[in-house]
């Protein structure tokens, strides 16, 4: 039976023979429905993979496969002396995307970049009155609060001004959420009334065009024929096949229907490494999956009880049934590979007896939670379910009751930036390179309500990272970060579990695909032999 419908399904059979192949089209056997295409309202990599990474391009953008940042729609800048203000020169002759729902009439300009940005900093701009919207990651870094000007200087410079030095602007910049968008096709949305319409029919100027989506099922998308870097646009089509199951979408690996899949079950790695039609890359994991606290429910708001609750997690079973071998245990609130990480802080020792004294002295003993689970597979958990009933066996030896709940992936970040949850399963791959992407967006005062899923807001913290954030001097801004993570660990917002280890199986007629250190996953580049 095809789960997936008749359209799908008579996809599948092209690709297993060589139909596709001729033509040059990719599979990609995808993990989850994104849940729009405007990369701007969105901190997933499911989201970031099918918009940002495929229709959209970036003033600045990384290095395929690495931190590093290259010009993208700026040929080039030029940063004040104070750090306060970037000139970006723009390049020129790149052309939007020509769809049966929009053709453009101009190349792109600084008016799309200043529309870009002055939607995501004034929430009183005509787009977000027409078509409300947040944008979390700009709140959750206070960018909406520190760029004070976004300026158009001619047709083909546009100049940020900057209230308080922001050491890692450019590399913000690069992250997906900086899309630009077109701002022609803004004002022909919201003159025909349609602004929502930027969320489900993108327009970019990426090197590939949007098609089609089907929810959980697939999405397809066009080479874009004008696309400005000629070099880096090998394929003719790409097609996200949106596999949940990861035994499924390793079935399809084996039998031709995909060319790559994401997030392999640990348990399947050495099978697909002996397979001699497979190709399975490796690399060290910048990502870390963790248990969030909600500090603003009772009795979690006590000290003793997130205490408990931390020392009471058998971090080791878990590496050992979830991650089997593909992870190293997590100490801290960012990997070790992040430049700043406080290498001299330790884990609360796995200590059943005392867990249970510190939740009777904080009159918890008798305690009944909420644990949320995943519903997705993500490069910091390969398994959500195992892992969240490993910790509900945890628990229950301390006497806490925790009953498991889960919630279409769309649906549970939604109700978790809410606040509904007790506690829950979540975790971060790294964006930028920069430290602050690990305790600024997940743990500042100013993502609460975002990325902030303990809902915690320590002031001595916030100040330690704020000031960071300001310095120029990277040694300074380590000093600050380590400063910071001692308070992390002392208050236990939540409990780091694991790093996990990225493997990306594909088939080996598939070229040039580089596993990404930020963890999205990204075509342009990528070949078919």
């Amino acid at each position: 039976m095809n789960r997936y419908g008749p359209a799908l399904g008579a996809l599948l059979i092209l690709v297993a023979g060589s139909t596709l192949a001729a033509g040059k089209t990719l599979v990609f056997c995808s993990e989850g429905s994104p849940a729009g295409f405007d990369p701007a309202r969105y901190t997933t990599g499911t989201d970031f993979d099918a918009s940002a990474e495929t229709v959209f391009n970036r003033l600045v953008e990384f290095e395929r496969g690495k931190t590093s940042i290259r010009p993208g729609l700026a040929q080039q800048w030029v940063v004040s002396p104070d750090h306060l203000t970037y000139t970006f020169t723009l390049r020129r002759g790149v052309k939007f995307h020509t769809t049966p729902y929009f053709k453009p009439t101009r190349d792109f300009n600084a008016d799309d970049v200043v529309f870009t940005f002055q939607r995501l900093i004034d929430r009183n701009h005509p787009f977000n009155k027409a078509a409300p919207a947040q944008y979390p990651y700009v709140t959750d870094m206070g960018m909406d609060s520190n760029i004070v000007a976004v300026d158009k200087v001619d047709p083909y410079t546009v100049r940020f001004k900057l209230k308080a030095v922001d050491a890692a602007f450019l590399q913000n910049l690069a992250m997906s959420f900086s899309s630009v968008q077109s701002a022609e096709y803004a004002n022909q949305l919201l003159k025909a009334g349609k602004a929502v319409q930027i969320n489900t029919q993108p327009i970019g100027t990426g090197p590939f065009v949007f098609k089609s989506y089907q929810k959980d099922a697939v999405i397809r998308f066009d080479a874009h024929p004008q696309y400005w870097r000629k070099d880096e646009l090998l394929l003719d089509k790409l097609i996200f096949a949106i596999t949940p199951d990861a035994s499924v979408r390793y079935q399809k690996l084996q039998k031709g229907e995909c060319h790559v899949m994401a997030y392999p079950r640990p348990a399947d790695l050495k099978a697909m490494q002996a397979n001699p039609r497979l190709q399975v890359p490796t690399q060290a994991g910048f990502n870390l999956g963790w248990v969030a606290y909600n500090v603003r429910h009772k009795p979690l708001d006590r000290l003793e009880v997130r205490q408990a609750l931390d020392m009471a997690i058998n971090k080791d079973a878990i590496l050992k049934a979830v991650y089997q071998g593909a992870g190293q245990r997590a100490t801290n609130p960012m990997p070790p590979t992040q430049w700043s990480y406080n290498k001299t802080l330790k884990d609360a020792p796995y200590d059943v007896n005392k867990a249970k004294a510190l939740l009777k002295k904080a009159g918890a003993d008798k305690l009944d939670i909420t644990l949320w689970a995943m519903p997705v597979q993500r490069p910091y958990n390969p398994n959500a379910k195992l892992m969240a009933e490993m910790i509900q066996a945890d628990w229950a030896r301390i006497g806490v009751n925790a009953r498991i709940v889960t919630y279409e992936w769309g649906e549970y970040l939604k109700r978790a930036k809410a606040g509904e949850h007790d506690t829950m399963l979540i975790g971060w791959s790294g964006d930028n390179g920069d430290p602050d992407n690990w305790l600024g967006v997940n743990l500042g005062c100013a993502a609460v309500g975002g990325n902030n899923y303990s809902l915690w807001c320590d002031k001595a913290f916030d100040e330690l990272i704020v000031k960071a954030r300001a310095l120029t001097d990277q040694a300074g801004r380590a000093r600050l970060y380590e400063q910071a993570q001692v308070v992390f660990k002392r208050e236990v917002p939540f409990t780091p579990i694991a790093h996990s280890t990225l493997y990306q199986p594909m088939s080996r007629n598939v070229q040039g695909f580089r596993i990404g250190v930020l963890g999205l996953n990204s075509f342009y580049g990528v070949s078919l032999k």
